[in-house]
C-alpha cells in the first residue's frame, strides 16, 4: 500500500507571511491542529511545502514563552524543512521515519514535489484496522467453508 492511497487530499494550508493569530483562527475554523505552510510556484499552480505549523508549536513557542502572538508571523513559529512523504512511497518506511522524527502528521508530495495531501497516523490506523478486519473475515469465512464442506 502506498501513501497516495490513504492520505487525505483536503489540505489546510497557509502562507508563511500570514499572521499567527490568523493561523490560529484558521485552525479553529477548519477544526485542525496542523497547517501546511506553502509557497506558490510561479511557473505553475503547484504549492511547495516550506514548513508546517501545529497548535503545539503555537503553545510551546508563543503562549509558554509569553510572546505577543499579534506581532508574529507563521514563518516565525513554523517548523521549517519538515519530513515529507512521497505519494508513491512505502507506508512502512514512512511510518518508521515518522516514529524516528517524532511526528504524527506529514505533508505528502507528488512527483513534481507539489503538495497533494497529508498523511496522519490516524489515517494509517484506520487503513490498518480495515486490513485487519478483512484478514479476520477471511479466516472466519475459511472456517465456515470448512465446516459446511467437511461436516
Amino acid at each position: 500500500m502506498d501513501i497516495g492511497t490513504i492520505c487525505r487530499r483536503e489540505v489546510v494550508s497557509i502562507d508563511a507571511a500570514e499572521g499567527l493569530i490568523q493561523a490560529a483562527r484558521l485552525m479553529r475554523m477548519r477544526h485542525v491542529g496542523f497547517l501546511v505552510v506553502v509557497e506558490a510556484n510561479s511557473s505553475n499552480k503547484d504549492l511547495k511545502v516550506i514548513g508546517v505549523l501545529t497548535d503545539r508549536d503555537i503553545v510551546t513557542a508563543v503562549i509558554a514563552k509569553d510572546a505577543d502572538a499579534r506581532t508574529l508571523k507563521v514563518g516565525d513559529v513554523m517548523t521549517r524543512n519538515p519530513l515529507l512523504a512521497i505519494e508513491a512511497g512505502s507506508l512502512d518506511a514512512t511510518v518508521r521515519q515518522m516514529r524516528e522524527v517524532g511526528v504524527r502528521r506529514v505533508p505528502v508530495v507528488g512527483a513534481r514535489n507539489e503538495l497533494i495531501g497529508v498523511l496522519s497516523l490516524d489515517d494509517v490506523l484506520e487503513s490498518t484496522a480495515g486490513l485487519i478486519g478483512d484478514i479476520a473475515g477471511a479466516i472466519r469465512s475459511e472456517q465456515r467453508t470448512e465446516r459446511t464442506s467437511r461436516p
